[in-house]
């Protein structure tokens, strides 16, 4: 009797212990699939932090609804200022940011010590010479006051102009997305140069005889492209460091979430909205994609 009773309790408790351990499995699979809802409502959600301006504004507002109709939630945050968004993305609080051009992200990388990579493009600006007060080069005057962008990536853009057009000598050896008051050679109508917050240029010109600036600035400020140009970057080899990008961490060009991001921004409805902002001041541009934006960065900043 004893031996039975022995077998019908470890037989009891053998189907405690499966009873338990299937309840148990049950529970982790809820668990688990709980986790794994909760991961894809996250994963539908994309921050990016964006320049509070229209050419970056509106086409992510436009994203914004084209990623809702398939299911993503943009969660974008407009700031004003060129340093906080290479950080945040920098240090993962961030999916991506949208506001420079590929020379002042490898420029800020060098110089800040983060690391942020372009994921695709978005467009380019013609930038240039502009002034209020005259309306040629050959009328500036001996000792003019030139505005430039304070900012490394944009400061030489505006020397290497007036090099271009025989007003100073520059070290041609030093490439413009590097060019710096410091490799001028010569000076022969002892320009005076001032040098400004990159956003602040258009609504310097005022103060000074000219100034390079972003054409989109010059039109946003109320004033004629064409009419106060007194010179535009015509060489094509400005055009690829000057052409503004998503940028994203390292290795993140992959994800599902950056490929959504390239199919909303560089959608057609983004591309006839650049194309008509202010008379085509910008040219929509997707020659970088993620596909190919590594092996771009990785040569541009081989340069």
């Amino acid at each position: 009797m004893t031996f039975f009773l022995a077998r019908i309790q470890r037989a009891i408790l053998q189907r405690r212990r499966k009873l338990t351990a299937g309840a148990s499995v049950l529970m982790a699979l809820a668990l688990t699939s709980c986790g794994l809802a909760g991961a894809d409502d996250e994963d539908k959600t994309i921050s990016i932090i964006v320049t509070e301006s229209a050419p970056f504004q509106e086409p992510t507002e436009i994203a914004k609804e084209l990623l809702a109709e398939e299911g993503w939630e943009l969660q974008p945050t407009y700031v004003t200022d060129i340093v906080q968004p290479n950080q945040v993305v920098s240090q993962g609080e961030y999916d991506a940011n949208f506001f420079q051009h590929l020379a002042y992200l490898r420029q800020f990388n060098a110089d800040n010590d983060t690391d942020v990579e372009p994921a695709f493009s978005s467009y380019y600006q013609q930038s240039g010479i502009f002034s209020l007060n005259y309306d040629s080069l050959d009328d500036l005057p001996d000792g003019a006051e030139i505005a430039l962008p304070v900012d490394t990536a944009n400061n030489g853009r505006g020397i290497k102009l007036l090099a271009e057009h025989g007003l100073l000598e520059i070290d041609e050896s030093i490439p413009v997305t590097s060019l710096s008051q410091s490799d001028i050679v010569e000076n022969p109508h002892n320009f005076e140069f001032v040098e400004v917050d990159q956003q602040s240029t258009a609504h310097t010109l005022s103060d000074v005889d000219a100034g390079f600036v972003f054409s989109r600035l010059v039109a946003e400020a109320g004033h004629d492209v064409h009419e106060t140009a007194l010179a535009l970057e015509e060489d094509e080899d400005v055009r690829h460091p000057y052409t503004n990008v998503v940028a994203v961490q390292p290795g993140d060009q992959d994800s599902a979430k950056t490929q959504a991001l390239q199919e909303a921004y560089q959608s057609p409805e983004v591309q006839e909205w650049m194309e008509d902002y202010l008379d085509g001041v910008l040219e929509y541009n997707d020659e970088v994609t993620t596909d190919n934006a590594p092996e771009v960065w990785e040569t541009f900043t081989a340069e």
